[in-house]
């Protein structure tokens, strides 16, 4: 009988830590637990080692896993000293008080230069926005601080005991905003640039390389390894199995659409962001801002439950009988209208009712959805699969109307905490080795797929809206 060999893979996100353990040859889940992290856009990362640490514990602890990866939110800042010391408290990819950087940055070079150079064009989340804001508005920080890391860099590293010879990966190195996917190397002069000086940065490891071993403060049984680790959506891509031509929808409170691609983007719009992935392909992604929440918002405002509200959205007509939402709620991204609020239009005295208005929700969000879908087709990327994650993908109405507005049959991916699953994935294969990750039996996306005839109609009617 063959020993079972566990891996565990971690889903450090802004919201709280997730941790899965599986059989690092089939992918069976054998246990899972997570733990809160502190609300805000600014936060300690001891934060991160304390809900990692509870979370580990709650999913039955580390003596008998043999290899670690680490997922985690892109983009946040952890500045820290000669030491090894955190400076101040990271900024997190949300935490938007860097906009006006980021417009500066942008000035100084232009949008094509930096699309060029790193694959995209900065934007508030992006770290090297972040470091221009500390050293204009930081200086004690930015004077003791002698490198920045992200915040898988950091939390690998507490798994390895040492803060030296810290490590990333180039899946989330490329959200930086100073290293570039095309040449696979940082741009230091990008760096200066931002920072005035030059900092420290990790070391970029290999795909699927051993950066290092679990110490035993964290109860790991000795030889335990520790996997590259990379940012949460490159995660999610390797947790679905995501190949050239799948291009993921996800729906959370704000939405993503990336796809992965056997070659690297160079948007100087700012639309699509180049970022690589974990396995040295590339990932070229799209972010809006507006997703479940506007659902939540919709139906808050109709006093419905969710069954309730998908049986409304349902029962209603494509087109919503000429209603349209423009579901700017929390501002956005894509496109980049930071100070835009929603907008219903078309109400006449026949068409305002609680159906009509929740499918133009649904509608309204997922249009926003289709527009990323297209930016990313307009760089060349391929489409084959569309594949549908993500909170608001549980809604029978979403799921139904999905393929209709997108234009593809979806794949509506089971509801699972694809980032561990991805970590705990790269964490087995850096285990196994290649030869040995050849035999292992770990499944692809599992899901149902849904089609439904296209509504041109009703993204020819967001889009007036959109561009009135």
């Amino acid at each position: 009988m063959v020993e079972r060999l566990l891996v565990s893979g971690v889903d450090s996100s802004t919201q709280s830590c997730k941790v899965v353990v599986r059989d690092a040859r089939t992918g069976e889940l054998v246990r899972s637990a997570r733990a809160p992290h502190p609300e805000g856009t600014e936060v300690d990362p001891v934060a991160w080692d304390v809900a990692l640490r509870s979370a580990f514990a709650d999913a039955g602890g580390l003596a008998d896993v043999s290899a670690v990866a680490v997922g985690g939110q892109q983009h946040g800042m952890v500045l820290l000293d000669e030491s090894g010391a955190v400076v101040r408290p990271a900024l997190l990819w949300n935490d938007t008080r860097s906009a006006r950087a980021a417009d500066e940055l942008v000035a100084e070079l232009g949008a094509e230069h930096w699309a060029n150079a790193t694959g995209s064009v900065p934007v508030a989340s992006f770290t090297v926005t972040k470091l221009r804001w500390v050293a204009e508005h930081d200086a004690d920080s930015a004077h003791v601080a002698a490198s920045v890391c992200l915040p898988h860099d950091w939390l690998t590293a507490r798994l390895r005991g040492t803060l030296e010879g810290v490590t990333t990966d180039r899946g989330d190195a490329s959200g930086t905003g100073y290293w570039s996917p095309s040449e696979g190397e940082y741009r230091a002069d990008l760096l200066a640039l931002a920072f005035g000086r030059e900092i420290g940065v990790p070391r970029v490891a290999a795909a699927y390389e051993v950066v290092g071993e679990v110490v035993g403060s964290w109860g790991a049984a000795p030889g335990a390894v520790l996997a590259p680790g990379t940012g949460d959506n490159m995660a999610a891509a390797l947790g679905l199995a995501a190949r050239p031509g799948d291009v993921v929808v996800s729906l959370g409170t704000s939405g993503t659409a990336f796809a992965v691609s056997d070659t690297p983007t160079a948007d100087a719009s700012g639309v699509v962001a180049g970022f690589a992935d974990a396995t040295g392909r590339f990932l070229p992604l799209v972010c809006t801002l507006n997703a479940a929440q506007v659902l939540d918002v919709v139906r808050r405002m109709l006093g419905v439950s969710t069954e309730s509200f998908d049986a409304l959205a349902l029962a209603a007509p494509a087109g919503s009988d000429g209603l349209t939402l423009l579901p700017y709620l929390a501002g956005e991204r894509t496109p980049n209208r930071p100070d835009a609020t929603g907008t219903l239009a078309g109400v006449t005295l026949s068409n305002g009712t609680p159906g009509n208005l929740a499918r133009a929700a649904v509608e309204g969000m997922l249009c926003g959805l289709a527009d990323a879908v297209d930016a990313l087709v307009a760089q060349g990327v391929p489409i084959g699969r569309v594949i549908l994650i993500g909170g608001a993908a549980r809604s029978a109405a979403v799921a139904a109307i999905a393929p209709a507005v997108l234009g593809h049959p979806v794949l509506v991916a089971d509801p699972g905490e694809y980032v561990a699953d991805g970590a705990a994935r790269q964490a087995a294969r850096t285990l196994l080795g290649e030869d040995a990750w050849a035999s292992a039996t770990w499944p692809a996306a599992a899901g149902r797929w849904v089609d439904a005839p296209p509504t041109p109609d009703v993204r020819t009617a967001y889009a007036t809206l959109r561009d009135g």
